[in-house]
């Protein structure tokens, strides 16, 4: 097992937790952030589609994760727009009527740029067939580029965001001690008849389509560096067979956020994620302490069939 894919529990740990707990360190404020569980049906049942982050990335580097990233401020100009109105996304993901849709905006556009799969159509109930060819791959990179904005994109091919491909899933906020936070709406979609991933992220190395029980396991078992966030969904997912089912089980999720708690006590810190308690962590008190201690996994064990790769 190499440093790159060891389970992804940070150095700096410890000494954060400390500090924050002692009320040295002054959380940051998270960013609004989205990722999309990409799915499609396998020969043994739903795939999820995960890439693998960019030892050099300051976020996660090493750790295998899904499509996304913050909102831009300009996902929040008006879009053409298909599905569930943005008052019931704002319902849905607990903020206001244009922070709904520049979250849903920067899931669909971020699962763009990052996959080559575009959630968007000509019309209500239609959707883009094949997103590959070298003016696709241009709108791609300026788009990651910020010299493109999501809504000129889709205004000038004549797109509307098909809001109703995607279904809430979940919500995760990075801890109080992390230099760098997110405040992310997790949620999954499939992928649509016609369009095949590609291995286009500059900040991932590999791209793989993988059984989310498959990835877990891998997790589990010291092969594949994850963060908490990711393997939960993993083993949620694992409980169906299909991609349909798991889009159908989103309908009515709670998507209160996940933030981890630290919990002084007589020697030691506590560090849960509330309603996930596989993650839990005792970090010893002291500068000269020792690493953090992860509890014994709670998820699912085994060695499922491996997912199948999925280059380009």
């Amino acid at each position: 097992m190499s440093a790159t894919d060891a389970p992804w529990y940070p150095p700096e740990w410890p000494e954060r937790v400390r500090a924050l707990v002692d009320g040295e360190l002054t959380p940051v404020t998270p960013r609004r952030a989205a990722t999309v569980l990409l799915l499609r049906d396998g020969d043994g049942g739903p795939e999820v589609h995960m890439l693998r982050r960019r030892t050099t990335m300051a976020f996660a580097g090493g750790a295998y994760a899904y499509p996304g990233g913050g909102v831009d401020a300009r996902d929040e100009r008006p879009v053409g727009w298909a599905g569930p109105s943005r008052a019931a996304w704002a319902r849905w993901l607990g903020t206001d009527d244009t922070g709904a849709q520049a979250v849903v905006c920067a899931a669909v556009r971020e699962t763009f740029e990052e996959s080559g799969v575009l959630l968007a159509g000509p019309g209500p109930g239609t959707v883009v067939a094949d997103t590959t060819g070298p003016d696709w791959e241009a709108d791609r990179a300026a788009l990651v580029s910020r010299e493109l904005s999501f809504a000129d994109f889709l205004s000038r091919r004549g797109l509307l965001l098909r809001s109703d491909l995607l279904a809430p899933w979940d919500r995760w906020i990075t801890p109080e001690f992390e230099p760098r936070r997110y405040d992310t709406w997790f949620f999954a979609a499939a992928l649509p008849e016609g369009q095949r991933t590609r291995a286009v992220s500059s900040e991932a190395d590999r791209t793989v389509w993988i059984r989310p029980a498959a990835a877990a396991a891998g997790f589990d078992r010291g092969e594949l560096s994850m963060m908490p966030p990711t393997v939960a969904t993993l083993r949620r997912l694992s409980a169906y067979g299909s991609a349909a089912g798991a889009l159908a089980a989103a309908a009515g999720r709670e998507l209160t956020p996940v933030l981890a708690r630290a919990e002084p006590r007589e020697g030691e810190i506590v560090l849960r994620w509330p309603g996930n308690d596989e993650f839990t962590t005792y970090i010893p008190r002291g500068p000269a302490a020792a690493a953090p201690v992860p509890a014994p996994p709670a998820g699912p064990q085994g060695t499922p069939a491996p997912g199948q790769e999925a280059g380009a």
